[in-house]
């Protein structure tokens, strides 16, 4: 059975995994990616990152500036993945190749794979708590539905990427009235304490805590953002795929975030650790009912984000196990990853749902720890070094022109890592000696970053980028024809 023969709009299983998306089979609107990154951070995890600062002594008006610089950060950072997909028609760390070679890759797909499992646990004990809570039902039916929860996302998540946009679109239109109506509840029926908008008041622990995870949380979503801009047009335009991934991002992100930091500041004896509880109190207090029909929304919301990590994890194991030993890109082994994503994250939400907001905020740092490097140096190649030129062909053949330790990445990125580890501050598990001499204050992103970026520029200041784009351009009426037969031209590869 062939692999590749897909019509272009084509809305039942899909067939591609990791391998290149022919022009010829490429649909949707570029306006798609913004509902279904505005869903991606409009759901009650997000909420919960809004509510960091106040651990350590914020207060609301600095823990809003805190948020939205952090999220102008990590959103610009994530937007700009987001138009490499129409341009390339690959999944998101299959890219990561060119810099860090075929097996090399292998470094960052590890953590990635984590990333999806780690945030999938999260999501489905909050999912669970919400249906529960809406239901009024009792805490030992969490584990029921935690497994039809998880259920339900592994089967959208094979279905596949027209699915998944589809009910990000409707999802949005929900949510948005939703959310409208449990903001408008909190801002009537809610009072903040004094002090709350004291702009003299200011904490830098708690300051550069609350923007570090926000940047963190936004820039996290780097490693999907083309797995669902892949099948877009050729032609789309990268600052239009940036605008809707950023604009959608933000918007999700920035309402929830700053409600839960509103929440925070005006809730009385606020647990960050059960936010189900709060949200369905406010919501009660517009109209009777209606924190049922919030947290029964959240859910779903929650749903959709669960979708996502299970097929980016999905499309991670593929390209991880193909590293290692070439593997035919079939459905079967995209239901099979799925799967085994699905399993990973149902049965650790079973031990997760305890001290939920400290394990999820040191969760989110850890994120960051590991992309910030990694964002450098595919940015900088893709924007910089190649401008964009890939020969698509040879990411996937293991003894091709990027060879199999990319060294000039994977130098980039543990340089960057190891200068960051002395502005690391992880709660209780570690923090670093520049941390510590600044009173718990983390600045680990801005030392990542640049020093990534600037090592990976110099140490590819020789590369020949002139050849590969001239071998690019010999196999690109290769990539767009090739026939089931030709097994390693970009993952073409029939069952």
């Amino acid at each position: 059975m062939s692999e590749v023969k897909v019509k272009a709009g084509y809305t039942g299983l899909e067939v591609r995994s990791i391998d290149y998306v022919p022009k010829s089979e490429r649909h949707g609107k570029v306006w798609h990616i913004g509902p279904l990154w505005f869903m991606g951070n409009a759901q009650i995890a997000t909420l919960a990152i809004g509510v960091v600062s106040f651990a350590t002594g914020g207060n609301l008006i600095w823990s809003a500036i805190a948020i939205i610089i952090g999220l102008l950060i990590g959103t610009t950072f994530m937007a700009a993945h987001s138009s490499q997909g129409p341009q390339l028609g690959l999944p998101q760390m299959i890219q990561s190749r060119p810099q860090f070679g075929y097996v090399g890759a292998l470094l960052v797909w590890l953590f990635a794979f984590l990333q999806y499992a780690g945030f999938n646990i999260f999501n489905t004990v909050l999912a669970g708590n919400a249906v529960t809570g809406a239901l009024h039902l009792d805490s030992r039916s969490d584990p029921f539905w935690f497994w039809a929860i998880t259920l339900a996302a592994a089967v959208i998540a094979i279905f596949g990427y027209d699915l998944i946009h589809k009910m990000e679109r409707y999802l949005t239109y929900v949510t948005v009235l939703v959310l409208g109506l449990l903001t408008l509840s909190a801002l009537i029926h809610l009072h903040l304490p004094a002090g709350a908008l004291d702009l003299t008041h200011f904490n830098a622990v708690a300051f550069f805590s609350q923007l570090g995870v926000v940047a963190g949380y936004q820039i996290s979503w780097a490693i999907y953002v083309s797995d669902y801009s892949r099948y877009l047009p050729a032609d789309t335009a990268p600052s239009t795929t940036f605008r809707w991934t950023f604009w959608g991002s933000a918007l999700g992100g920035g309402w929830l975030t700053l409600l839960g930091a509103y929440l925070a500041a005006s809730v009385k004896d606020f647990n960050a650790s059960d936010p189900i509880t709060a949200i369905r109190g406010v919501a009660d207090s517009l109209f009777p009912g209606f924190g049922t029909i919030a947290l029964l929304v959240i859910a779903f919301g929650l749903i959709a984000v669960m979708v996502l990590n299970m097929y980016g994890g999905s499309l991670t194991l593929i390209s991880s196990i193909d590293s290692l030993r070439k593997i035919r890109p079939t459905l079967t082994v995209r239901v099979v990853t799925v799967a085994i994503t699905a399993a990973i994250s149902g049965v650790l939400a079973l031990f997760a749902s305890t001290n939920f907001a400290s394990t999820f905020q040191n969760f989110l740092l850890l994120v960051l720890y590991f992309f910030i490097p990694w964002t450098a140096v595919n940015l900088t190649d893709y924007f910089i070094v190649r401008k964009g030129q890939y020969a698509i062909a040879e990411i996937f053949k293991p003894n091709g022109i990027y060879r199999r330790w990319g060294w000039a990445g994977i130098a980039s990125y543990l340089i960057a890592f190891i200068c960051m580890t002395p502005f690391f501050d992880i709660g209780e598990f570690y923090t670093g000696f520049a941390s510590t001499a600044m009173g718990g204050v983390d600045i680990s992103l801005f030392i990542g970053l640049p020093i990534g970026a600037i090592l990976y520029w110099i140490f590819t200041r020789k590369l020949d980028v002139a050849s590969e784009k001239r071998l690019a351009k010999q196999q690109s009426a290769e990539i767009e024809n090739a026939t089931p037969e030709a097994d390693d031209l970009a993952g073409v590869i029939v069952d």
